[in-house]
């Protein structure tokens, strides 16, 4: 794992310490502000273009595993971040949609790295994740205007838009941009000339949105310090439940050990960037919301480093295919 990745939570952190000081220092919270959206729009291209999405045809071999990620990631999930959220967030209820739009978006990016750093399937990992995208696209408009309630106070057709703006056009531009690549250049060629070169870019973006982020709304993070330490409990309790009821799920179904390690990544990372542009994008009057979804990341990437040192499979055989990038089998 590149140093960088071990240390992202330090340097979203300094990210966001940098731009709460010069938020506060400096008048240039105006100025952030039309730096986020446009810097999460870009990184989240960057994220898509690294997918693949000839990968989905290979989930059938591993049904099991697919279908418990799906009931843990759209079921399970949703129902835990609603009862968390008015259960510790009732007060708070721009809280309350943060926490929502961060627990109802599982990881499309990141959580590849600690299952493998955990042994675990990484093709089956890399064939969840255009599922999960497709999914959570289609359902993120769901889940907020039924499990926000109140809470949420936003349209059906400005969360549409919202999507289409966050999700559908990335998507779109990263989809042409593969197709483009591979068409005239190969795909060997569009893996250095576009897929190496979005991975490169994705981090540097995130602490850019972040930094801005913080810049932009310095006076409400202060205003709002104590609230915001308020999401640790109900962030702490998502991230002890999550992988435990992977955990459970995988002894009932007896899945190998690198299926197991697989499946508990899925269900316990989460898509923090997408809920974040969301957030900015649905919820502009409402700053609380998007700054309370970078505490998201502060808490769940030391939490997937020591889980996947808890759940590490045993290291294969000569010639196994666990832990590898090899269609499942």
């Amino acid at each position: 794992m590149p140093l960088a990745e071990r240390l992202q939570s330090v340097l979203v952190a300094a990210a966001a310490a940098a731009g709460l000081g010069a938020g506060l220092a400096w008048p240039i919270g105006p100025a952030a502000g039309h730096v986020v959206l446009p810097a999460l729009l870009v990184m989240l291209t960057a994220v898509f273009a690294q997918m693949d999405a000839s990968r989905v045809r290979a989930v059938h071999r591993a049904r099991p595993v697919v279908a418990a990620s799906l009931a843990l990631n759209f079921v399970l999930t949703p129902a835990l971040a609603w009862a968390l959220g008015a259960g510790l967030l009732g007060g708070s209820p721009d809280l309350r949609v943060g926490l929502l739009l961060l627990l109802v978006t599982p990881c499309t990016d990141w959580y590849l790295v600690f299952t493998a750093m955990a042994r675990g399937h990484t093709g089956i990992a890399a064939a969840l994740l255009p599922l999960n995208l497709v999914l959570q696209l289609l359902l993120l408009p769901v889940y907020v205007l039924l499990l926000g309630g109140q809470a949420a106070m936003v349209d059906g057709a400005t969360l549409a838009e919202s999507v289409l703006l966050v999700l559908v056009v990335p998507l779109a531009a990263a989809s042409l941009l593969r197709w483009a690549a591979a068409r005239y250049q190969g795909a060997a060629r569009r893996d250095r000339a576009v897929v190496a070169p979005a991975s490169r870019l994705v981090l540097p973006l995130l602490y850019v949105a972040v930094f801005a982020m913080f810049a932009w709304q310095a006076r409400t993070v202060v205003a709002h310090g104590a609230e915001l330490l308020v999401l640790l409990a109900p962030l702490a309790l998502f991230f002890v439940i999550a992988p435990l009821a992977a955990v459970a799920a995988s002894r009932l179904l007896r899945l190998p050990a690198d299926q197991r390690v697989t499946l508990t990544m899925t269900a316990t990372a989460r898509n923090s960037p997408i809920a974040l542009a969301l957030a900015v994008a649905a919820f502009p009057d409402r700053p609380l919301i998007a700054v309370a979804l970078v505490v998201g990341p502060l808490v769940e990437l030391p939490v997937l480093a020591l889980l996947s040192q808890l759940v590490r499979a045993p290291a294969p055989r000569q010639g196994s295919p666990v832990g590898t990038g090899r269609s499942p089998g």
